[in-house]
């Protein structure tokens, strides 16, 4: 039995797929389904669980070499939300964009965990190392 770290077996299913160069989706609440995706929701009320939180989560065991969220996120949260991104990302750079091009890139991911998280545009892609 598992007794630390991750333990949904869903996501640590997931998370086993994920390779070198592969993308990895973190959600917040309000992100659309994509059918193509494997999702793995695991919101339960608003923010629990957060973005920040499985960031936190997938990082302790896995390498990630870069991140993608959406440019909106840095104009639409106080500059505390953004530093506790930062921090949470950090070593790993993050690259902005508009919204409408991140969401293009989220056909090609490996798997989409959802989040409760009510932080706008809170999405964050990491790729595998």
């Amino acid at each position: 039995m598992i007794n630390h770290g991750i333990l949904n077996p869903q996501i640590l299913s997931l998370l086993a797929r994920v390779r070198h160069t592969n993308a990895l989706v973190i959600a917040d609440r309000g992100f659309p389904f994509w059918p193509m995706v494997e999702t793995v929701d695991v919101s339960v009320v608003d923010n629990l669980p957060t973005v920040l939180q499985l960031i936190a989560a997938v990082r302790a065991n896995h390498h990630f070499t870069q991140a993608f969220q959406a440019k909106e996120f840095l104009k639409h949260n106080p500059a505390s939300t953004r530093q506790k991104f930062a921090t949470a990302l950090k070593g790993v750079p993050t690259k902005f964009a508009p919204h409408v091009d991140f969401k293009k890139r989220v056909p090609h991911a490996i798997g989409l965990i959802r989040t409760g998280d009510t932080t706008q545009y809170a999405n964050t892609i990491l790729i595998s190392g």
